[in-house]
């Protein structure tokens, strides 16, 4: 089962294409029409598509202890970083994700 990443809007759109080696079917909220969208709407289009959200914010960690999954999240927990540094991130942790995806009861991945 590939992951499908939705990138929140605090990460950059060129994420999309730097992971889609790894990530082939990912896409980010402004791509998909849901630029300063709430979070409930990214939320839901998350669900409703087979997404699993990537965020900097908290407010989706939040979301997934509130209401559980679908859709799964990852949350970076990573202070001031780069682009790239997200990108490494995720592509060292990509069979964490996967994990993730398989796990009936998982929710949340938290990434430092």
């Amino acid at each position: 089962m590939r992951v499908k990443l939705l990138f929140d809007e605090n990460l950059a759109l060129r994420l999309v294409t730097a992971l889609a080696d790894v990530f082939p079917e990912s896409q980010h909220v402004a791509a998909v029409g849901l630029g300063s969208s709430t979070d409930e709407v990214v939320w839901t289009y998350a669900r409703d598509h087979g997404y699993t959200i990537v965020s900097k914010d908290s407010d989706f960690h939040e979301r997934s202890l509130l209401f559980g999954h679908p859709p799964k999240v990852v949350w970076i927990r990573r202070g001031n970083c780069g682009t790239g540094d997200i990108e490494q991130m995720l592509r060292k942790h990509a069979p964490d994700l996967e994990k993730l995806s398989a796990e009936r009861l998982a929710t949340c991945l938290i990434l430092r």
